[in-house]
């Protein structure tokens, strides 16, 4: 799955709750010119380019007028056009309560062999495809309306900040039938049908916060990868931990407990490297009683590993060194393809970070944001 480092400028887009931006940078990712926002005062979670067709993008929102939709461009996000027929439940019977989505939180692009394809996760947690590049949605009825849901969920209300919410959607580069969901809570789930079916697949994951912690779903796994470099090794940032499985073993193994103890593992975000399925970043945040969502003892820094989690790197050059009381969504931080890889983050603050050079150094390229959802990399015209 090794490819070669691409060149050029790349653009990102950022998600806040106040609107999207765009940054786009120089050819040597240098200077940044920032632009926006759009659709200001709308909530949008997240925003992503089609690699299929990279004219198009998608975007998650949360409007005033419109309630929970998804936004769809065919020209790199300069016109956007609200989806005919948004994520839905299907409605039942009158007289009886239904679920109703309250936002939708993930976009994905489907396989590579299926243009027009998408998957979106919502809040509560379902699952929805589009065949028409984001202009009408179906529910997967194999999870959505399955019997299990309500216990792999935790039902509508499971106490989780902002809503319960389905993430981290994916889609094996090998095989479109086979899919892995993320869900805060209820853990990792997968199918080998296209969504029809589903198993649980959390053993050796940690959810210390229920009677039994080792329980075959309900974990909080904060967001999930499948490592572009060798999709038979998956990643999580969990509640409980970091966390990595070898897919033909289908366990997961703790792998955040190498962590300095002052720093801990726990977090929102996991982004790997494209070319090196050893190594991927993390930032950690304060994961004490009170769950303060603030990097540790205001002294905020990413970590990488480069042995597949035996050891970890800080990573603060260019950071504040105190009173830096931000943290990291689960959809915030993203890596480029170039060589060396780009690592980019946004903040709780409403800063956005970058390293060229795989997070050695570190430098502030926009500001003064609202409070940022999500960041994702994209190929400007």
């Amino acid at each position: 799955m090794t490819t070669s480092p691409e060149t050029g400028p790349i653009m990102l887009l950022v998600a806040t709750t106040k609107g999207a931006w765009t940054l786009t940078s120089d050819a040597g990712r240098s200077h940044w010119q920032v632009a926006g926002p759009t659709f200001l005062g709308h909530t949008i979670h997240h925003i992503v380019q089609d690699p299929r067709e990279p004219s198009r993008m998608l975007m998650a929102a949360r409007t005033g007028h419109l309630g929970p939709t998804v936004f769809r461009s065919a020209d790199r996000g300069r016109n956007w056009t609200e989806a005919t027929r948004p994520p839905a439940f299907d409605k039942v019977p009158e007289g009886e309560t239904g679920r109703v989505v309250d936002h939708v939180f993930w976009l994905t692009p489907g396989h590579a062999s299926e243009p027009g394809a998408w998957y979106a996760g919502t809040s509560p947690q379902g699952l929805f495809r589009s065949t028409d590049h984001g202009a009408s949605w179906e529910p997967v009825s194999g999870f959505n309306d399955n019997p299990m849901w309500r216990n792999w969920t935790g039902g509508e209300q499971d106490g989780t900040p902002d809503g319960p919410k389905m993430h981290s959607v994916l889609v094996d580069p090998r095989d479109k039938r086979h899919l892995y969901i993320g869900m805060s809570s209820g853990g990792v789930f997968e199918s080998t049908d296209a969504g029809a079916n589903w198993q649980p697949l959390n053993r050796g994951s940690l959810a210390n916060f229920l009677p039994d912690p080792n329980p075959e779903y309900g974990q909080d796994p904060h967001c999930v990868l499948q490592h572009p470099a060798n999709p038979d090794i998956l990643y999580q940032q969990n509640h409980c931990g970091i966390y990595r499985m070898d897919r033909r073993e289908g366990v997961w193994k703790r792998i955040g407990e190498a962590m300095p103890a002052e720093v801990g593992d726990i977090g929102f975000p996991i982004v790997a490297h494209p070319r090196d399925a050893r190594t991927v970043w993390v930032f950690p945040m304060d994961g004490s009683d009170v769950w303060p969502r603030v990097s540790p003892g205001g002294h905020p820094a990413a970590y990488v590993t480069r042995d597949a989690g035996e050891t970890w790197q800080r990573q603060d050059r260019g950071l504040p060194p105190e009173q830096g009381w931000f943290t990291v969504k689960r959809q915030a931080m993203a890596t480029d393809s170039h060589g060396p890889v780009g690592v980019y983050f946004g903040t709780t603050g409403g800063e956005i970070w970058a390293s060229a050079d795989e997070g050695e150094h570190w430098r502030c390229i926009a500001s003064h944001l609202p409070q940022v959802y999500a960041v994702s990399v994209a190929r400007p015209a």
